[in-house]
């Protein structure tokens, strides 16, 4: 009977440092974390996701990866930056660029960014919280 006690305290002890190790984890993601959606019909070279107040475009979060069209890619945050409102930046191999500004990213789940070549046109498809709309 000893034993048996003693091998549930262990399975209940681990299954307690199990619950924290994943709730710890799922707690480490950005609330702002998105999925982007690339159908510009073009390959993007590079994603600049800034806090709108920032004065300049930060670093490259594809670093020397590309999104091809068709293609998506999840934008992730760190847990502690607290940031709501961020501008983003695509561009193309030639340095051709669409930008969107103030987006709120702690409402956004998912962004599918479009563009029309005829009418030198881009837009972006946004889901929100199960909702969906367009900008």
């Amino acid at each position: 009977m000893k034993h048996f006690t003693m091998r549930l305290k262990i399975a209940l002890t681990l299954a307690v440092i199990a619950c924290v190790a994943s709730a710890s984890s799922i707690a480490r993601a950005g609330k702002q974390d998105f999925v982007l959606h690339n159908q510009t019909g073009v390959e993007i070279h590079s994603v600049y996701v800034s806090p709108h107040s920032a004065n300049d475009w930060q670093e490259d979060v594809l670093g020397r990866g590309t999104l091809p069209s068709g293609e998506s890619v999840k934008i992730t945050f760190d847990d502690r930056d607290k940031h709501a409102k961020w501008d983003l930046k695509v561009t193309d191999k030639d340095g051709n660029a669409l930008e969107w500004y103030d987006l709120n990213l702690v409402e956004i789940e998912d962004l599918t960014i479009h563009w029309d070549a005829a009418k030198s046109k881009g837009w972006a498809d946004i889901k929100e919280l199960g909702l969906g709309h367009s900008s």
